[in-house]
């Protein structure tokens, strides 16, 4: 990858011996929406099969930067292209599909035209059958056809299309795309990108609505993949296993860092050390997960235990400190825990026919966090709303301690003001707010979560999936209680925003119980996991572990071998018998 200021020394080059031509190239291009200025006389080009993950800030423009890739937009100046003959694919935030086809319909647009040859050849051997038929001229067509099937690898395709709908978790083939979930949609989308393999593959956010399994099909997908990659995406795992470069959009400025994730993070403190004081904050906050990088499992282990032994000491550190920090996500100490948080004795609970949670039993210790962790639909935010006590368990015994004050916010509660700006909603309209005990200027509050300046302002009924999820967070940390309910927190964030977010978890004395499927985030912070295992013997069961996600993942291999390891589709049992 080359740009302005590195042009030879960031070329990518997977073709020793002979140069190549550039799968993309742009000069000197620029793109600015109204006032916001995206790409500032930028330079960039890259080789076929480059794996390059794209981060920076919320708004920053790296969506923009992709559909410029695509063909779908255009820069105010300057070039951009695509090489001569060269297909180029994207997944969009919100990618649109053929509402009047199947899943299934949808996923073989993707294979198309070898799927039309693969029709075509088995045609033929059916025409060959007919005593009349002119051999020579189908055998000539066979042979032309059989060459391009053995070609594309093809002969297989309804189990590669099986194996790669199944591993992405996508819904029952037969299903009508019009009434999927936004997650559901992209799941098809991606399913149906990846088989149509371009040379050019350029992802938004792929890591979003995936579980961790399924993340980790698509790392190894990736890796392996011919062509060029460019993903914008906040999964750190994933672009430490997968990118050869980082490439980071600031202020309308892209710079290029070779290496992955880990190696972005140690060029990016040395350039803050250049850059001295001013950057201070994000330089202590890069050291920090830098520290978490550079340990081992066993480390990253002993230092989750201790966290638990440590409630008193750390509770005890948050009052006497109360330290304020308006440029850092803050979560304000709860009032003390007792002995007793979350105690779960076998927990049965249904939603419509199917049984979700069955038999489960655990109890959270004070100073815990707890990953909790399975595909989409399989009861993690019912498991939420029978904690809180808006759903009532089918049988067992949820019990919440008596010193309990819990931190949550129902998602799917309508009871947001759609006309109301964002920071209204969060600040009343005042200037100073109360986080927990502490207050603090709203405005500052409200730019912790990523929303700076004129975002603020915009209307609570226009917000995108994302920002409705980083202002449910907003809502949910200003509440000051002892124990956090956190629906997707990750969702959305930019890494820095993530890191922010961790390190605050880090040092809050209380519990979190957090849904995500971030898998970097829940091996930095989680003292347990939870994690859905149901399989066709038991759909609706789920298992607790001590330790955080890696250290879990490791267990589960033991416990149930590599296989159980790999996505599938999730089955369901029923409630009822028909």
């Amino acid at each position: 990858m080359a740009h302005e200021k590195d042009s030879e020394a960031g070329r990518v080059d997977n073709y020793p011996g002979r140069m190549p031509e550039f799968i993309y190239t742009m000069t000197r291009a620029r793109k600015a929406h109204n006032e916001k200025v995206i790409l500032d006389d930028v330079s960039m080009s890259f080789y076929p099969g480059a794996k390059i993950g794209m981060v920076g800030p919320n708004g920053a423009g790296k969506s923009t930067i992709l559909k410029i890739m695509a063909g779908l937009d255009q820069p105010s100046n300057g070039e951009a292209r695509l090489a001569a003959d060269a297909t180029v694919g994207i997944l969009l935030q919100e990618p649109p599909l053929n509402e009047d086809k199947t899943v299934l319909g949808n996923v073989e647009e993707g294979v198309g035209e070898i799927k039309a040859k693969l029709d075509r050849y088995n045609q033929i051997s059916e025409e060959m059958a007919d005593p009349d038929a002119d051999f020579d001229a189908l055998m000539t067509e066979m042979g032309k056809l059989q060459e391009d099937i053995d070609h594309a690898d093809a002969w297989d395709l309804d189990s590669q299309l099986e194996q790669a709908m199944d591993a992405l978790r996508c819904p029952p083939p037969d299903a009508d795309v019009s009434v999927l979930s936004g997650g559901e949609r992209r799941r098809v989308a991606l399913c149906k990108l990846l088989l149509s393999k371009p040379d050019l593959l350029l992802l938004d956010e792929p890591t979003n609505h995936l579980d961790a399994e399924s993340v980790l099909w698509l790392e190894q997908h990736l890796e392996s993949y011919p062509g060029a990659v460019i993903a914008v995406t906040h999964d750190r795992y994933f672009l430490d296993n997968v990118a050869q470069w980082i490439a980071e959009v600031d202020r309308g400025r892209l710079y290029p860092y070779e290496g992955n994730y880990s190696t972005y993070l140690e060029k990016k403190a040395e350039r803050l050390q250049v850059q001295g004081k001013k950057d201070a904050k994000l330089a202590k906050r890069l050291k920090d997960e830098l520290e978490w990088v550079r340990s081992n499992a066993k480390a990253r282990q002993v230092k989750s235990k201790a966290r638990l032994a440590r409630y008193e000491e750390m509770a005890a550190e948050a009052e006497r400190t109360r330290k304020l920090d308006f440029e850092e996500i803050q979560i304000p100490p709860g009032p003390r825990l007792g002995s007793v948080v979350i105690e779960v004795k076998n927990l049965t609970k249904g939603f419509d026919d199917r049984v979700l949670i069955d038999g489960l039993s655990f109890s959270l210790p004070r100073n815990g966090i707890v990953g909790v962790i399975g595909p989409n639909g399989v009861g993690k935010t019912t498991l939420f709303k029978t904690i809180v006590g808006l759903e009532e368990p089918d049988s067992g015994e949820v019990k919440v301690g008596e010193t309990v004050q819990i931190s949550y916010v129902d998602q799917s509660r309508a009871g947001i003001d759609p006309e109301k700006s964002l920071w209204e909603v969060v600040s009343d309209g005042l200037d100073f707010i109360k986080v927990g005990h502490v207050e603090i200027p709203s405005r500052a509050y409200v730019s912790q979560f990523g929303f700076k300046g004129p975002d603020q302002q915009k209307k609570a009924g226009i917000l995108s999936g994302g920002e409705r999820n980083r202002l449910n967070l907003a809502l949910t940390l200003k509440q000051g209680g002892n124990l956090l309910l956190l629906d997707e927190p990750t969702n959305d964030l930019d890494v820095e925003t993530l890191g922010s977010l961790e390190n605050a978890l880090l040092e809050f004395p209380g519990c979190a119980v957090v849904i995500s499927h971030d898998r970097w985030f829940l091996d930095r912070v989680a003292t347990h996991i939870l994690a859905y295992e149901g399989d066709d013997v038991n759909p609706a069961k789920w298992y607790w572990f001590e330790g955080n996600f890696e250290a879990y993942e490791k267990n589960k291999i033991e416990r149930l071998g590599e296989e159980a390891a790999r996505p599938h589709r999730v089955t369901y049992r029923k409630l009822t018998r028909d």
